[in-house]
């Protein structure tokens, strides 16, 4: 009887492990999908100085600096990174290793492994065409979040407006953003992503290189958990050359940036940047 109950036992663990990995290889696929939609041609129009003459000074450092004249204008960027990652201010930081792939007004696509060992957990963070999706599994198998909501989407624009530091030529006016220069060293960016408008501050140095970017994002780190606007930001501590672009290296992001109630969560060095 004992044996019989154990095989039982050992039949079902079976069976839901067999689920559990075909649920895994269908988000996987999932993923894939929309990884390789983001993926766009390389173009043959490069990177002038006329594409930038019309905008304040401080504005054409920063692009001057963030693309080399000749620089093709590619429309993606693929990234490797590595850092640390942690979901509270009481939490601990985790080691994190992802990639990442970025396209212009199209969405983006965060592959991450988050943790080690027994409690890692694997998944993708991504939007496109309108909709958002955050999707994590502990061992890439047991589900532990899948949130695709409207909130999910919209917290996601300001992701991906504030992303496109890691591609400057999604910045430039051709591609519908209007800069102006609030100071020698503050300079603001207004873009509109699936008819949700940003706008990115960034702190540049007297050489156009970037010292912080802040933006008003979606999000629910408030008191009761609700969705509000809240100011979102990242410091920059260091930078690297890929190809004829300069784009920031080293990165911290969080909540409630510049106040008293400020979250940093998100540390992340990048490795490798391929444009196309």
């Amino acid at each position: 009887m004992l044996t019989k109950i154990l095989l039982s036992m050992a039949a079902l663990l079976a069976i839901a492990f067999c689920i559990l990995v075909i649920l895994r290889i269908k988000n996987d696929n999932e993923v894939s999908k929309i990884w390789q939609k983001l993926a766009d041609f390389p173009t043959e129009n490069v990177f002038t100085e006329d594409l930038i003459a019309g905008l304040p000074t401080p504005v054409q450092r920063y692009f001057l600096h963030a693309i080399a004249p000749g620089t093709p204008l590619v429309s993606s960027v693929t990234l490797e990174m590595s850092g640390s990652f942690r979901l509270g201010q009481d939490k601990p930081w985790v080691p994190m290793q992802a990639q990442q792939r970025i396209s212009i007004l199209k969405g983006f696509v965060w592959k991450a492994a988050i943790g080690r060992g027994l409690s890692q957990f694997v998944g993708a963070d991504y939007y496109t065409n309108g909709s958002g999706r955050m999707r994590f599994s502990l061992w890439g198998l047991v589900p532990l979040v899948n949130a695709h909501t409207q909130d999910i989407a919209r917290s996601s624009v300001g992701r991906l407006a504030g992303e496109f530091i890691w591609l400057p030529s999604a910045l430039l006016p051709q591609q519908g953003v209007i800069w102006k220069a609030i100071d020698e060293k503050t300079i603001q960016a207004n873009l509109v992503i699936d008819d949700q408008p940003v706008t990115l501050t960034l702190v540049v140095d007297a050489e156009g290189k970037i010292l912080n970017l802040s933006l008003l994002r979606w999000g629910d780190q408030t008191d009761k958990a609700s969705w509000d606007y809240i100011p979102f930001g990242v410091e920059f501590q260091a930078e690297q050359k890929f190809g004829g672009f300069t784009i920031p290296s080293e990165v911290k992001a969080g909540w409630w940036f510049g106040t008293e109630r400020y979250l940093e969560f998100f540390r992340a060095t990048i490795e490798k940047a391929e444009f196309k």
